[in-house]
């Protein structure tokens, strides 16, 4: 994937997570505050999607629509929260930043 392609996943992630986040008007009082961590696999992604899930953490995968670099339905990112840093921390914060 691009980094173009993958700028414009990172920033579907955000939004619908942000979307479906009880936090998202003090996230966007409070300046939109992301961090971009990769992981090594969609083993891995699938993981921390479903580790915010059972946290309560609002989240969002995205799954490409197929129409420029990727096959449709292809996993490409994840978002979590906005949340509290420390709840988020517990799930990626051993993950190393992009």
């Amino acid at each position: 994937m691009g980094k173009g392609k993958m700028a414009a996943q990172v920033a579907h992630a955000a939004l619908s997570a942000a979307d479906k986040s009880k936090h998202r008007a003090d996230w966007l009082r409070e300046g939109q505050k992301k961090t971009v961590v990769k992981v090594r696999d969609e083993a891995e992604l699938m993981s921390v999607y479903g580790e915010g899930r059972r946290a309560g953490i609002a989240a969002a995968l995205i799954e490409d629509a197929g129409h420029t670099q990727l096959e449709p339905g292809t996993k490409t990112c994840v978002g979590l929260g906005p949340a509290e840093e420390a709840e988020i921390d517990r799930i990626t914060g051993r993950l190393k930043l992009l």
